[in-house]
């Protein structure tokens, strides 16, 4: 007995030894620093912003489908009740959480960047604005941490106005993903919602549409200063026709943000891109950017480049219900020379030389 007492003594002096090891040990490492935290905060916050975009609507419709064939089907059966009974609310200016746009994440996801908004004029809430968001990018940063969160000030900056953001409609049919969406004020790039937006909401609204689209994306990688915008007339006739001014605006390092096999025109590779495109409305672009352990690594998180989206002077623009084409043009080469004002007076304060030009094609 004597021995085995003697046994479990010395087994809990080493357990009580050992712990104490473990816990010097602990205190000795270095905790990490309150940039180090930072860090991490901020690469989460990219992260689940990426997978939103890319995975959300996805996964929320696989589960769906497979919950149909479990005991959980009423599930299903009601959201697919609440889609039908909604399906119009997207064009008819969204279901907008403001409480999201004070998220504190999107603080982090500013800062990571970081992002930046630079006003050069004012904007009157006694008006309504088509704002031309350029260039597309990969995944629209610019446009959607300044235009759809409130982590850059666009609400102090622009006082009375209220920013949305356009995208595809198809995103729109996506369960869980389309709430997601609405919350945020983003709506379906569609005639009848940004139709709604500038005649049935009242003024000061302010709706962003990405002009360039899919097409711009399949030549988006660093150092591309080229537009598609000079056959993208239908959001100039929409101002008309609703009178609202037309206000560009254009991201400096959107296009630093991702690596992008880009291939040539008239490839078997970029013909399957177009078609694609034509069919779905957005292009298969194959892209990566860093890792998630590391900077070295690959991934599909966008690289730390800082992104600066001025937004530039009003072209005033007549309310003609029904204008012509002559009328549209003339508005369009305004809005192009307005456009390139404002790249050539800002791009070598945002990373660009004084020989580089914006190309539009």
């Amino acid at each position: 007995m004597k021995t085995i007492i003697a046994a479990c003594s010395q087994n809990l002096s080493g357990s009580r030894a050992s712990i104490q090891t473990t816990l010097r040990t602990l205190l000795a490492a270095p905790w990490p620093s309150q940039r180090d935290i930072r860090s991490w905060l901020q690469l989460l916050s990219v992260l689940q912003w990426v997978l939103s975009f890319l995975l959300l609507g996805t996964i929320s419709l696989l589960l769906l489908i497979y919950l149909v064939f479990t005991s959980f089907w009423p599930i299903s059966a009601l959201y697919l009740a609440w889609i039908i009974f909604d399906w119009d609310t997207p064009e008819k200016g969204g279901r907008r959480l403001p409480c999201l746009r004070r998220w504190p994440v999107w603080r982090h996801f500013r800062d990571y960047f970081p992002v930046k908004l630079v006003k050069t004029h004012d904007l009157s809430p006694s008006h309504n604005y088509i704002i031309g968001s350029h260039p597309h990018g990969i995944l629209c940063v610019g446009a959607f941490c300044n235009f759809i969160t409130g982590s850059t000030g666009f609400g102090e900056m622009f006082p009375g106005i209220q920013p949305f953001l356009t995208t595809l409609a198809g995103n729109f049919r996506l369960p869980v993903f389309r709430e997601y969406l609405m919350s945020g004020g983003l709506c379906p790039v569609t005639r009848r919602a940004i139709g709604y937006l500038l005649s049935k909401n009242g003024t000061g609204n302010a709706v962003a549409i990405v002009v360039g689209g899919a097409a711009e994306s399949l030549s988006c990688h660093p150092g591309v200063t080229t537009l598609i915008l000079k056959n993208r007339k239908g959001f100039v006739r929409m101002a008309l026709q609703h009178g609202a001014h037309l206000v560009p605006s254009f991201s400096f390092g959107e296009n630093d943000l991702f690596h992008q096999v880009v291939f040539e025109e008239g490839s078997w590779m970029r013909s399957i891109q177009h078609r694609f495109q034509k069919m779905m409305g957005f292009a298969p672009c194959i892209f990566y950017g860093r890792g998630l352990t590391s900077v070295r690594s690959w991934g599909f998180l966008p690289y730390a480049r800082p992104i600066t989206t001025v937004v530039g002077e009003p072209v005033m623009v007549p309310k003609i219900e029904d204008p012509s084409c002559e009328m549209v043009d003339m508005y369009h080469e305004m809005y192009v020379r307005s456009l390139l004002k404002l790249f050539n007076e800002n791009k070598t304060k945002y990373g660009l030389s004084e020989a580089d030009e914006l190309h539009i094609l």
